[in-house]
């Protein structure tokens, strides 16, 4: 956030402060990303502190919830598209997307002159499986943002390490006004983070893991669906990569959430903590509304094998069974 609005300060453009976020959206816990963080429960306590007259929330692309009866994914893409550039145009006077999703959003930052900024600390550095590192180039090229962070995956836990990466063009902006981003941390540039960061790359990129996390992904994936996409109260299991949630609904006709008391995504993540089931399933809420809707997230290592894919399938479908009830027979 500072990036950008240190970009437009020193471009000639400092009344360009306003940011338009994704509801639903998460970024983190500081005041600034808090403001970005679209989820109402994450922010309901803080509100005094966020600034909240600078940001503009659209609509996340959810092809489960979003799309309307009879809605070609195309026709979802446009729609998405519009109500972008139309909170645009108000401002001045982002689930897995749908394809086209960020070509439209990179287009319309461009048609208005704007930053984009994708964060990609949980889904970057090759964890959904692309070609390459950042889970934007699943669109191609042609999507690229001018900021973006990374964190989980840049040292795989070994050490703490996050990384903001910009574009040529908002470092030449800088650079060639002031040349001072006054910007830092205590512990920036830390050795040992950097030397465990470097290490962490360097066998991502000789095992080839990245490739891996895709056939891998592509494996889990398909059993997680066979397993659970018949139980009553899956809504949806969506995902790319080595990264996969499982959304849970009260009614799957209606998609009506479960109510927060019911404290469906807590009750699985403590179930799974224990005998005999033993996995770690980071529960989510908030998937609906902000405040309704419960989900679990599952994100293996790059290096999980074939066995240990089915064994995270069959524990996740016997905790899931054990809090829900079980799968009816078909």
């Amino acid at each position: 956030m500072k990036m950008a609005v240190k970009y437009f300060a020193e471009t000639g453009q400092p009344s360009r402060t306003h940011f338009i976020a994704r509801r639903g959206g998460f970024h983190g816990t500081t005041a600034g990303a808090l403001a970005l963080t679209g989820k109402a429960a994450f922010r309901h306590p803080f509100e005094p502190l966020l600034k909240s007259d600078t940001v503009s929330l659209v609509s996340m692309p959810n092809t489960y919830r979003g799309m309307l009866p009879g809605e070609t994914e195309p026709q979802y893409v446009a729609r998405l598209a519009k109500e972008l550039d139309d909170e645009f145009r108000r401002a001045t006077g982002v689930l897995v997307p749908p394809a086209g999703y960020l070509r439209a959003v990179r287009r319309i930052c461009d048609d208005h002159g704007a930053l984009l900024i994708l964060d990609e600390v949980m889904c970057g550095m090759g964890r959904t499986g692309t070609n390459y590192y950042h889970a934007w180039q699943a669109e191609g090229a042609d999507a690229p943002p001018d900021i973006q962070t990374v964190a989980k995956g840049v040292s795989g836990g070994y050490a703490p390490v996050a990384m903001v990466l910009a574009s040529q063009a908002v470092v030449d902006g800088i650079n060639h006004a002031s040349g001072i981003w006054n910007h830092g941390h205590t512990f920036t540039s830390h050795p040992v983070s950097c030397a465990a960061a470097l290490a962490v790359q360097t066998v991502i990129k000789r095992e080839n893991l990245v490739r891996y996390a895709a056939e891998m992904g592509s494996l889990l994936g398909a059993q997680l669906r066979g397993a659970l996409g018949h139980h009553p109260h899956v809504g949806d299991i969506r995902g790319r990569g080595l990264l996969w949630a499982v959304e849970f609904v009260a009614d799957r006709t209606t998609k009506r959430p479960f109510e927060p008391e019911d404290g469906i995504a807590a009750r699985i993540h403590a179930v799974g903590m224990s005998d005999p089931w033993n996995i770690f399933l980071y529960p989510g809420t908030g998937t609906a509304d902000g405040f309704k809707g419960d989900h679990i997230l599952i994100a293996p290592a790059y290096i999980i094998t074939t066995e240990e894919v089915g064994y995270i399938v069959r524990q996740t479908t016997g905790v899931v069974c054990q809090v829900l009830g079980s799968i009816p027979l078909l």
